[in-house]
């Protein structure tokens, strides 16, 4: 594990006292503007953050593991905080959890908070798609572990679902049903999982001798029920409407669901729906939802005990192994996929 930056190393980059430095983060109007400058860029250069759990830390370890989610709105997201709380008391350990709201400024915030909180590690399902924002904290040398996120161009843990065989799962479903035109209610295009999804549909439709024109895309910039509701209205005005749509997770899948139902369209008679994750909500709506089921709580107690894992080998001076956890989908038949064509 790298080591993290203090406030002597500042003061050394910046060839000042430790005082002086924290007289600029506490007092800056008592430091001159030059030498105030100075400690500034040396601690932008290095990457320093203050610590406001020193205090704890001096006493011994932090007891506090970061948890960073895309959308808590979400209920797979509640989920995996489930597990990743259950596997973490276990081990004597609290879970802060925060929520990016697929937003990458939010995300740098958060992480920019956990370095400052010095947690044991964090667990991150990245809003980022280009990767700055782990970049910059992997230089707090703060273990983390990716959740729900293949650690491509990583070589840190991971733990997530083989999205690419369960939108193969959707699609082969729908396609074994006798659908030929089907949609893709995708979501932000830039995340990982939901390109992954629409890669597994690709390859099944392949498989049925299918081309890529037989999946039309409606792609969304959130993940949420309204953005579903949105994507209905969307499908709804297609001249030539598909008989078939893959939302990229159930909550895009219930706000079709809640248009088609507006409309006066029959599910599935008319249009069969399926979604992925199987959250709760999922079984309980008006048209039980088919959806590809992802085990969340699995994953984020997985997650959480990687991260326990590597942050108690590195305090034994072992090193620690890096894995990839790559979990399977399953498929859950429900009414909203049953009618054939």
């Amino acid at each position: 594990m790298a080591q993290s930056v203090g406030i002597k190393d500042v003061a050394r980059a910046a060839g000042v006292s430790v005082g002086t430095v924290s007289n600029v983060i506490n007092r800056p109007d008592t430091v001159a503007t030059e030498t105030r400058a100075r400690v500034l860029s040396a601690i932008d250069r290095l990457g320093y953050v203050r610590s406001e759990s020193a205090r704890q830390l001096r006493a011994g370890r932090s007891r506090i593991m970061g948890l960073l989610v895309l959308d808590m709105g979400n209920p797979f997201f509640v989920d995996v905080a489930r597990g990743a709380e259950r596997a973490a008391r276990q081990a004597g350990l609290g879970v802060m959890v925060c929520n990016s709201a697929q937003n990458p400024g939010e995300e740098a915030e958060y992480l920019s908070l956990f370095a400052e909180q010095r947690v044991r590690g964090v667990l991150l399902t990245p809003a980022d798609a280009t990767g700055r924002n782990i970049e910059a904290f992997r230089r707090h040398g703060i273990p983390f572990v990716l959740v729900d996120r293949v650690a491509e161009g990583t070589t840190e843990c991971s733990v997530s679902v083989d999205d690419v065989a369960g939108g193969a799962l959707a699609v082969r479903h729908l396609v074994d049903a006798g659908h030929r035109s089907l949609a893709y209610v995708s979501g932000p295009p830039g995340l990982n999982q939901v390109r992954d999804r629409r890669t597994g549909a690709l390859e099944a439709l392949a498989e049925a001798g299918l081309g890529p024109d037989a999946l039309r895309e409606l792609p969304t910039e959130r993940l949420d029920v309204a953005a579903g509701r949105d994507a209905g209205a969307r499908l709804l005005g297609l001249a030539d409407r598909p008989t078939a749509v893959f939302c990229a997770n159930d909550l895009l899948a219930l706000g079709v669901l809640q248009a088609m139902y507006a409309a006066g369209v029959r599910v599935p008679d008319d249009l069969a729906i399926v979604g992925y994750d199987d959250i709760e909500f999922a079984a309980a709506a008006a048209v039980p939802l088919t959806s590809v089921r992802q085990p969340a709580v699995t994953m984020g107690a997985m997650a959480a005990d990687l991260l326990l894992e590597e942050t108690e080998e590195e305090s034994a001076a072992r090193p620690h192994e890096h894995r990839r956890v790559v979990l399977q989908p399953e498929l859950v038949v429900r009414r909203s996929s049953l009618a054939g064509r």
